[in-house]
């Protein structure tokens, strides 16, 4: 089973402000002629990187839930101009909704074993077409 990595969005009120972001940063790249390749920094370098990258992904948690994912596609390693090991996460940049599961703050990442990551929404389960506000509530009340 992979291994996936989870994450505070800060910055995303939404997850269509998280999409928004995603489409203009790949709007530069091309623009600039570079990959399209959607990359996101962080200090930690996960040490699992094999069961990472055996399918694992990464789940944003947004205003207090997990509520979509991103497949990881790559972890690199690097140091930034003043000499501190960071590493670039490299995410397809296609969002994924899942069932929303609360999560309290954190600092920095944590591992999410593939037994405790919340499903997919799927097509025909209901919710994807419902404001996230909605989708929010009816999560809270075990409804979705």
């Amino acid at each position: 089973m992979a291994l996936n990595i989870v994450k505070l969005c800060v910055g995303a009120d939404s997850v269509e402000d998280l999409q928004a972001w995603i489409d203009f940063r790949m709007d530069q790249l091309a623009a600039a002629g570079l990959p399209r390749e959607q990359t996101h920094t962080t200090r930690m370098v996960p040490t699992r990187r094999e069961e990472i990258l055996g399918g694992g992904s990464l789940y944003w948690v947004i205003k207090g839930y997990i509520q979509v994912r991103q497949h990881l596609v790559d972890i690199r390693p690097f140091k930034d101009a003043d000499g501190i090991n960071r590493c670039d996460l490299v995410l397809e940049p296609r969002l994924i909704l899942t069932q929303m599961q609360p999560r309290r703050p954190f600092q920095g990442w944590r591992y999410l074993k593939a037994e405790e990551a919340p499903a997919d929404m799927r097509g025909g389960s209901g919710g994807q077409e419902l404001p996230e506000d909605m989708r929010r509530d009816l999560a809270e009340l075990g409804l979705l």
